[in-house]
């Protein structure tokens, strides 16, 4: 049950560290401003699923295993609710109103809970290796 723990928990990590920086990084070098910008933007509500399905998944598996990490994981899956329904559209509405302040204040806001999301769920796998 324990490498099934450190799988659910690696595969969160994992996703969250290369979308976060790898993908978002990319698309912006890669692409044309104005692309990368729609391309993020719809590309991010599957980013928040993606986090939302591995922290409960990962969760639940470490209720089992190390209660700690359980209740980590779920700190990380109940903020990312708020973030997904609230702050996502709050920053996109920031960003098509011309409002810079409120978007890089916004924008700034959900980079550091995901920051703190990947620290905490690196915190959790340091559990079970």
């Amino acid at each position: 049950m324990e490498f099934v723990a450190a799988l659910a928990i690696s595969s969160l990590f994992g996703g969250m560290l290369l979308f976060s920086i790898g993908f978002g990084a990319l698309s912006f070098k890669l692409l044309e401003g104005k692309v990368a910008r729609r391309f993020i933007r719809e590309t991010f509500p599957y980013f928040y699923l993606w986090v939302l399905v591995n922290s409960l998944t990962a969760a639940l598996v470490c209720y089992f295993v190390n209660k700690t990490s359980f209740i980590f994981l779920m700190i990380i899956f109940l903020t990312t609710i708020p973030n997904h329904r609230i702050l996502m559209p709050a920053i996109n509405d920031a960003s098509d109103s011309g409002n810079k302040k409120k978007f890089r204040n916004l924008h700034g806001f959900s980079v550091l809970i995901t920051f703190s999301h990947i620290v905490l769920s690196a915190y959790c796998l340091s559990f079970l290796l």
